[in-house]
């Protein structure tokens, strides 16, 4: 029983969806530290810049009286905070991994509705309608073969001309 549990197992974890669903969440995960880093160490730093040096990570209030100047200090001193410049920076973090993974689905939408109309070319017809019988019948055919009427051959460039 343990055995073939185990190889159910084994053909579940090889699916391709469950591969690729893994590699996803790992790329995901690594993405999302990048975008975390580009937040905390590019974007922030020159807004608490332009807003007068603040650090968005060092805002808060606190629950209790307390002397603490930064979070740190804050924490240090077990002082319970509304630490609302973390929530600040992950805000912003969210709403760039979002804007990134939209622009990622709208190309990727790009790509599948270029390939869905991009058509394959239509074979050129090699049989017509007999125009006394309505039966299929090669091109070339001088003669209807199911009722036997004279009908006028089609050449290639003449069917092109339609």
């Amino acid at each position: 029983m343990f055995r073939s549990t185990l190889n159910e197992f084994k053909t579940f974890a090889m699916r391709g969806n469950v591969v690729d669903l893994a590699v996803g969440v790992i790329i995901g995960a690594a993405f999302g530290k990048i975008v975390t880093s580009l937040v905390n160490d590019v974007v922030m730093p020159p807004i608490g810049k332009l807003l007068g040096n603040v650090d968005f990570k060092d805002l808060f209030i606190p629950l209790e009286s307390t002397t603490a100047k930064t979070l740190t200090e804050a924490q240090k001193e077990a002082v319970p905070v509304i630490a609302y410049g973390q929530f600040i920076n992950i805000l912003i973090d969210f709403i760039l991994v979002a804007f990134c993974v939209f622009l990622l689905v709208k190309f990727l939408n790009k790509l599948s509705r270029k390939k869905e109309t991009e058509a394959p070319v239509a074979a050129e017809p090699t049989t017509r309608e007999c125009p006394y019988c309505l039966s299929e019948i090669p091109l070339a055919a001088s003669r209807c073969s199911h009722c036997t009427s004279e009908v006028t051959p089609v050449t290639q460039a003449s069917s092109a001309k339609g």
